[in-house]
């Protein structure tokens, strides 16, 4: 079990991480997101033991995480790190750069964990191309496998899907999730896209401004939104005043959550439709707040309408 607790960072006397604490439990896979700025590079960095905490401590299982004034190679050995940079050697191929870590004294063997790592990552018709000549989601690809080689215990991947393109993309998740799950390996995950979060964690963290906002399972998180700005991380999502409800309490709505009635007290007037392919995305104004709902067909922009719940 990794256990964070309480640890808080600055950078240069600004407070990056404020009081954060959490556990994760062995090979599950942990997801931390937020906003841009909000922390989690750099908590994964105090994870892997790149720098020095300032209050609080991290534990894996029962050794404590120590950073670079303990250390005389920062990072801890037991766990890889994949930093959004990749830092491969640009001038060998790509299977010495997956096996550069892995020993020598059984080439069969290590030939045969190579070609493995690649068909996970997709690489292997690149075996013997140099790391220079990739574009760069294929680098991010081939850096992924190399953090791979040696089955670390605990894995730290900052964005691990960024330069990818979307088509071959979730191919490469589904492979991915699926190995560390099955090698057993504890996997915290730092990204943007609700995909990672959604699909393949067992739980996540959410950050803001360098403080812990909720910890919880993807799919209550993603069900029971606490806040608007926890909904956002998800996609669009609206807040709408309990009134046009006949209740008490404000409603965090995604679209697909609202639908067109005969009559509401929830009128809106049609800005734009966004083709999204089984469906479009309708933006619409209401006062001065936008809305946003989803609609089997585009609607005529000005076109008049009235919404629920579903």
């Amino acid at each position: 079990m990794l256990k964070v607790n309480n640890i808080s960072f600055q950078y240069d006397n600004k407070n990056v991480l404020n009081e954060i604490s959490f556990t994760i439990g062995e090979g599950k896979i942990f997801a931390i997101i937020g906003e841009s700025g909000c922390g989690k590079s750099t908590l994964l960095k105090l994870i892997y033991g790149l720098y020095d905490i300032e209050i609080g401590q991290i534990f894996w299982k029962e050794q404590e995480v120590l950073g670079p004034k303990f250390n005389l190679i920062p990072g801890m050995s037991f766990m890889k790190y994949l930093a959004q940079d990749f830092d491969l050697m640009p001038f060998i191929t790509v299977a010495e750069n997956v096996g550069k870590y892995l020993s020598n004294f059984y080439p069969e063997e290590k030939k045969e964990r190579v070609s493995e790592l690649l068909e996970i990552v997709e690489m292997t018709e690149f075996a013997n191309i140099k790391a220079k000549n990739l574009s760069g989601g294929q680098m991010q690809r081939v850096a992924l496998a190399r953090v791979l080689a040696l089955e670390p215990e605990v894995l730290l991947l900052d964005e691990p899907f960024s330069h990818i393109d979307n088509f071959r993309k979730n191919s490469l998740r589904r492979k991915l999730f699926s190995y560390l799950k099955q090698k057993n390996i504890t996997t915290i995950i730092a990204t943007h896209d609700c995909t990672d979060v959604l699909s393949f964690a067992d739980d996540v963290v959410v950050l803001r401004h360098g403080k812990k906002v909720v910890q919880e399972k993807p799919s209550e998180l993603y069900r029971h939104p606490k806040s608007i700005y926890t909904a956002s991380l998800f996609g669009e999502v609206n807040e709408i005043s309990g009134e046009y409800f006949y209740e008490i309490e404000n409603s965090i709505l995604y679209p697909h959550q609202l639908k067109i009635v005969e009559y509401s007290l929830l009128k809106v007037t049609v800005v734009h439709s966004y083709f999204r392919g089984a469906h479009y995305l309708i933006e619409a104004k209401h006062s001065e707040n936008t809305i946003f709902f989803e609609h089997h067909d585009s609607i005529e922009k000005g076109t008049i309408l009235y919404l629920n719940k579903k």
